[in-house]
């Protein structure tokens, strides 16, 4: 399993665009293309995929975790590339867009083969679980909810390996004793004291970061 930084704060590879939002892509052989969270600027968005010789039309399914623009700017303009994709939101997105299948997420749900949803949590935010051969490994687009609450749902799927994302304000450093990969992304505050207290498990997010799973 595969996951591709898409859009950051910051970037990892050159010719590659920095702005203020999440997105990341999930392959693997084995399971649908899964995109998480769309940045906050479609044409950005798009760039970057080009620059990384991302397919948009590849996309099977987009997944959003909460309705704040810097992770939904781009999809209108993933969906004016891509006519088939399906959409999850939390259950708090009443939002419509005619001709697509839209699921909207209350409780933790599998959405294909190793991948689940830890629900909404809070009433505000949706985090992806991932199945993987070492662990869980959970994607969180904020962490508007804590991520000490996002790692316990993660958790009814199996031992939580990682977390990557964005952490907010986060600063229940314990919480993260135990995994073996932490990457703090996007809107994290405290990336300097994350990386100093982990220094062998974390690794520096950034739009171009590939991990393979």
């Amino acid at each position: 399993m595969r996951i591709t930084i898409v859009y950051d704060n910051e970037v990892r590879e050159k010719g590659l665009r920095a702005d203020w939002g999440f997105s990341c892509l999930i392959e693997s052989p084995e399971m649908p293309q899964i995109l998480f969270d769309t940045g906050a600027s479609g044409s950005i968005l798009l760039q970057n995929m080009k620059q990384l010789e991302l397919d948009p039309n590849a996309i099977d399914i987009i997944v959003i975790s909460h309705a704040h623009g810097d992770h939904t700017g781009g999809l209108s303009y993933i969906l004016e590339e891509n006519d088939h994709a399906e959409i999850y939101v939390p259950a708090s997105v009443t939002a419509t867009i005619p001709g697509r299948k839209i699921t909207r997420v209350r409780e933790s749900i599998q959405i294909c083969e190793n991948v689940f949803t830890t629900g909404e949590l809070k009433g505000i935010e949706q985090s992806l679980c991932l199945d993987t051969d070492k662990g869980v490994v959970v994607i969180a687009g904020c962490s508007h909810p804590g991520v000490g609450e996002i790692i316990d749902a993660a958790s009814r799927y199996g031992k939580v390996d990682g977390i990557l994302g964005g952490f907010h304000g986060f600063r229940q450093f314990e919480r993260l004793n135990g995994l073996s990969l932490v990457s703090p992304c996007h809107c994290t505050q405290y990336k300097k004291e994350i990386k100093r207290l982990f220094p062998e498990q974390c690794v520096e997010c950034g739009a171009g970061l590939v991990l393979d799973m």
